[in-house]
């Protein structure tokens, strides 16, 4: 994964992790994800924190689908 020193793109994000834009902007949301904000009002990641939010993903220590509908 490339370090951007401006982070991830949101599609970026989604990529990385194997999930939807929708589910990225949703954990982004529910706190599981810290993001922040360009000048321009788009969100960005660091690419340290995906590589960590995978890692747990990869121990199905991430959210449960129960908690992520509602």
């Amino acid at each position: 994964m490339s370090k951007s020193p401006l982070g991830l793109s949101t599609s970026q994000a989604a990529k990385a992790l194997g999930v939807s834009l929708g589910t990225i902007r949703r954990w982004s949301d529910m706190g599981y994800l810290e993001s922040y904000r360009t000048p321009g009002g788009q969100r960005r990641f660091s690419a340290e924190q995906i590589e960590h939010f995978l890692a747990k993903l990869q121990r199905g220590a991430g959210p449960s689908q129960e908690r992520i509908a509602s």
